[in-house]
């Protein structure tokens, strides 16, 4: 692994120690807004983060969901999601991850995913493959939509100005199922990883998608925005699939948001 790679996993595995620590304990809540929530879980986990990288990579930018990052001039670009899902995790649900992403340039080169309770280490570096827990991953072959398993997600916030509630619709009827699991990074891990054939929300943040977009890419699959378009993490859509379905289900998505714009007022 190379010395990026290597430190994000560090991070990684400390900031999961963390997590474990905190989901046995009463969670203590803030809210950012009305109904989006943080936990304390959240707080230190990205303190954890930001102080490793700090510290090994004084120099480079960091952008962190809880808001001490860092801006610099750097090429270097780092995406720390501290607790990606973070409502599971203060239900008591255990569906939630550490990601951390790094691009130099613009470009994607470093991807790590924690998942700290059943210990699943997802990590990926440009030209080197996907890896989970050391063991090379790849997309499912699976070639149809109708037989494809999916997952997406909803915001927490604004949710009657999203329209995912459209698609999540069609794409139930058109395929095997929709699975919602409550956390993006996950939810891209598991299609690098073969469990689902494909993955689609708006509305995400680059922290919630760097790390994944980077693992589906590397493990054979594709990521673009619903127009075809490469995806960059900040875009306002991300569409992940294996890649044998992903035109079916840009068409799908297509002719969605045609008849959606033909009665904007559905919802």
């Amino acid at each position: 692994m190379n010395d990026f790679l290597d430190v994000a996993v560090e991070a990684a595995l400390e900031a999961g120690e963390i997590l474990v620590s905190e989901f046995s304990r009463p969670v203590q809540i803030t809210y950012k807004g009305d109904v989006d929530l943080v936990t304390q879980a959240d707080q230190r986990s990205e303190e954890a983060v930001v102080s490793r990288l700090r510290t090994h990579f004084p120099k480079h930018a960091i952008v962190a969901e809880e808001g001490s990052g860092l801006e610099t001039s750097s090429p270097f670009r780092w995406f720390i999601d501290p607790l990606d899902g973070t409502t599971n995790f203060a239900h008591g649900y255990p569906c939630f991850a550490v990601s951390i992403g790094l691009e130099e340039a613009g470009e994607l080169i470093v991807g790590v995913i924690y998942q700290p309770i059943t210990r699943e280490l997802f990590t990926s570096a440009k030209g080197e493959g996907a890896y989970l827990n050391r063991k090379r991953i790849q997309v499912s072959k699976i070639d149809r939509l109708a037989t494809s398993l999916l997952v997406t997600g909803f915001p927490s916030v604004k949710r009657m100005q999203n329209p995912n509630i459209h698609y999540y619709w069609d794409f139930t009827l058109r395929s095997h199922g929709v699975r919602r699991d409550g956390s993006a990074a996950m939810d891209l891990a598991s299609v690098a990883c073969g469990r689902f054939e494909g993955f689609w929300e708006f509305g995400l943040h680059p922290w919630d998608t760097a790390a994944g977009t980077l693992l589906v890419r590397e493990a054979g699959g594709m990521v673009t925005t619903f127009s075809g378009q490469p995806y960059r993490p900040g875009d306002r859509e991300s569409v992940a699939t294996n890649g044998h379905i992903h035109e079916e289900m840009l068409r799908l998505g297509a002719d969605i948001a045609e008849r959606t714009a033909a009665r904007p007022n559905a919802l």
